[in-house]
């Protein structure tokens, strides 16, 4: 299965599991991810979550094999690809309990959008993250969402427009990642951080989290809209489809 659940106590850690692709995720990917999240969100034994990735990599978001068939004039399709993010996106901002991410390698696109929506994240520093959409000839506009609180603007266009990934020693001191650990020490971390957050009161914690949800809802609808009418100019340019092809076949050889 590509994506695992299992539980460390009142803690369930669910694993992307497609280690061969950097754990580079697909639309039936993110489906049961969801489920998952909605599963130890409705589980009264499981206080927090902890998100990661198997192999060596977190994850290294969208594998582009499955965007760079996207026909440039359905329209449909491709607003059906962002909303796939926005509700991912939600169930994890939408849980009442805290997230933790073990950022245990590469996060970056998507998987480093996930990664900051997490409460706290932990990695090591040889972790690599950061927003190379650009780099496949993708707008990154949900990806400005996500890093803005986080980095602020200068930062945040640093990453938008150069597709720079660093390493998990400056993203520490971005605050991209809350802690440093030793590399094979990431997942223990992460499992011990969240049985401390799910020892905390449920209530005091479930409210705190539903107002942090409300500063951000407002802003990832806009980011959502502005997404599908970006994606869709981009896409009819056919520039998207040529990079993503170039770096298919580059990684083929």
């Amino acid at each position: 299965m590509t994506v695992l659940m299992d539980r460390e106590g009142p803690v369930a850690v669910i694993t992307l599991n497609r280690p061969e692709k950097l754990n580079a995720w697909t639309a039936g990917m993110r489906e049961r991810l969801m489920e998952l999240l909605r599963e130890a969100g409705s589980d009264p034994e499981v206080g927090a979550v902890v998100l990661t990735g198997a192999g060596r990599a977190f994850c290294a978001g969208q594998d582009l094999g499955e965007t760079a068939t996207i026909d440039p004039d359905d329209h449909a399709a491709s607003d059906a690809w962002i909303d796939g993010f926005d509700r991912l996106y939600r169930a994890v901002l939408d849980l009442d309990k805290p997230t933790v991410a073990a950022v245990n390698g590469v996060a970056a696109g998507s998987g480093f959008q996930f990664a900051l929506l997490a409460d706290l994240r932990i990695g090591h520093a040889g972790a690599r993250m950061g927003q190379p959409e650009v780099l496949s000839g993708i707008p990154s506009i949900t990806g400005i969402w996500a890093m803005w609180n986080v980095l602020g603007r200068a930062r945040t266009t640093e990453f938008a427009l150069t597709g720079r990934l660093v390493d998990g020693a400056e993203a520490a001191e971005l605050g991209l990642l809350t802690r440093l650990v030793p590399q094979d020490e990431v997942l223990a971390a992460a499992v011990a951080q969240a049985k401390e957050l799910a020892a905390l009161p449920s209530g005091a914690v479930a409210l705190t989290k539903g107002r942090l949800r409300e500063l951000e809802r407002e802003a990832l609808t806009d980011a959502v809209a502005a997404a599908k009418k970006v994606h869709a100019t981009a896409y009819a340019t056919g520039e998207p489809q040529r990079e993503m092809a170039r770096f298919l076949k580059e990684r083929a050889k």
